[in-house]
């Protein structure tokens, strides 16, 4: 939890990164930052201390506090061989493998690496762009929090980019902004699942996709255009919709519910293979077999997915590569040469959850 002298510091930083104050702009007193964030003065005076030091502001004996040229102090500390990477998560699921990539490549050219995580929260986000930003870093490597959503943080990307550090985003991109990313055709990947599913007999899916990324918002389109392609059993297709602030006993109660119907479902197709494993504890709690009564399909080839029983048939997620190509194209616009975007096509894993059908009709 954050001190009251951190949140003061934080958002005077904030607001003069985002442009509310100007270089030279005088800031508002003492007085008025004690009202405005209900502190002692010892407080604001702590915080002021801070990002003097950091060459944010500087006082005026008798004259007040005013905004200094931040962006100047950071120019003459460029060159520092330090890369900034934010990612949603670091310590669990697909993300160790994709920053041992970046930092595979990224070493071996002689830079270090700052890490910092988001947890999908803009609010958070903000933060450590700006701790990359306080940091001097020569470039970044971001995956965008909540890319499906609104940004809240745009005008701390048009800092970025007004400032000519060389940026990458990786597994999906903000559109507002021309940087280069490394990414996957999610959508054709799950189209392809689905119709996977078909085949094997499944007519009545329901999916379950979180929507404030565009991971999710892809992977349920190749859902949908899966089912567009079927027409005569497009009625039979189910869905539901979550964000990663929802709480996921809420969700896994609505599939307790479905799964609890005599019309119910007979495939999953999950988001991801985190949900997926989840999911099928779900199943089983209702006394349903996976695969016999109810087939699952996760995405992304997690590491756990093959050794669970039944082993979970998935979509293959470049992790490492996607690492590596990142920290290879970074390297490029390090060096001031031409880049182009990378999306990768995916492979399926076909393993056990999935099962086989045998009556499937035809369509």
């Amino acid at each position: 939890m954050e001190s009251k002298y951190e949140i003061v510091k934080q958002g005077l930083k904030s607001d003069i990164i985002a442009g509310k104050y100007q270089v030279s702009d005088k800031l508002p007193t003492e007085s008025e930052l004690m009202a405005q964030y209900s502190v002692s003065r010892y407080t604001i005076r702590r915080a002021i201390s801070e990002l003097q030091n950091e060459h944010y502001v500087y006082r005026i004996q008798g004259g007040g506090m005013y905004v200094d040229d931040w962006q100047k102090g950071r120019s003459t500390k460029v060159n520092n061989k330090m890369v900034g990477v934010i990612t949603t998560h670091i310590a669990d699921y697909i993300f160790p493998s994709i920053i041992s990539g970046i930092d595979r490549v990224i070493s071996d050219n002689g830079y270090s690496m700052i890490l910092s995580n988001t947890h999908n929260n803009h609010q958070k986000e903000r933060r450590s762009l700006i701790r990359m930003l306080d940091n001097n870093v020569e470039a970044m490597i971001i995956e965008p929090t909540q890319s499906a959503l609104p940004n809240p943080n745009r005008d701390i990307y048009e800092k970025i980019k007004a400032s000519k550090i060389p940026t990458l985003f990786i597994d999906a991109h903000y559109e507002d902004f021309d940087f280069p990313y490394v990414e996957t055709h999610d959508m054709e990947a799950e189209q392809h699942m689905t119709e996977y599913l078909f085949t094997q007999g499944h007519e009545k899916i329901l999916g379950i996709f979180q929507i404030d990324d565009l991971q999710g918002v892809h992977r349920m389109d190749g859902f949908i255009h899966a089912y567009l392609k079927h027409p005569k059993i497009s009625y039979l297709s189910e869905m539901v919709m979550y964000q990663s602030s929802d709480e996921m006993a809420k969700i896994f109660d609505k599939v307790s519910a479905i799964f609890s119907r005599e019309d119910r479902p007979t495939a999953i197709a999950c988001y991801n293979d985190q949900l997926a494993i989840q999911i099928i504890d779900v199943v089983r709690s209702l006394d349903l077999r996976v695969p016999e009564d109810v087939a699952v399909v996760g995405f992304d080839d997690y590491e756990l997915s093959k050794y669970i029983e039944p082993s979970l048939t998935t979509t293959v997620h470049p992790k490492g590569k996607m690492g590596i190509d990142a920290g290879k194209t970074l390297m490029k616009l390090i060096n001031h040469e031409e880049v182009d975007s990378i999306s990768y096509d995916l492979d399926m894993r076909i393993r056990k959850s999935a099962g086989i059908k045998k009556n499937w009709s035809g369509m």
